[in-house]
């Protein structure tokens, strides 16, 4: 066993195929995505500056407001509390 891993040790520290390195070939593929990515991002950015500005709901009337966005106490049909109640009264 002793001698067997001596040959390994000795074989693996005089052996050249364990050296291996990127070179020029792995440079230059690094360089390219990197200028690849350059442009993805500037493309990226006019594209969004092509969107229109979100708006403000703050800034929007009771009547352009959607199902859903108007008052939190306002019932389905747009019917007020107090109107609930007369109502509710007339009945009973």
């Amino acid at each position: 066993m002793t001698l067997l891993a001596g040959v390994l040790a000795a074989s693996t520290n005089n052996s050249t195929l364990n050296d291996v390195e990127p070179g020029l070939l792995g440079f230059l593929v690094v360089a390219g995505i990197g200028i690849v990515l350059v442009f993805l991002l500037r493309s990226m950015n006019k594209q969004f500056r092509k969107l229109p500005p979100p708006e403000d709901p703050d800034d929007l009337g009771t009547d352009e407001r959607g199902p859903g966005q108007g008052d939190v106490d306002a019932s389905a049909d747009g019917a007020t509390p107090e109107g609930r109640r007369a109502e509710g009264a007339k009945r009973g």
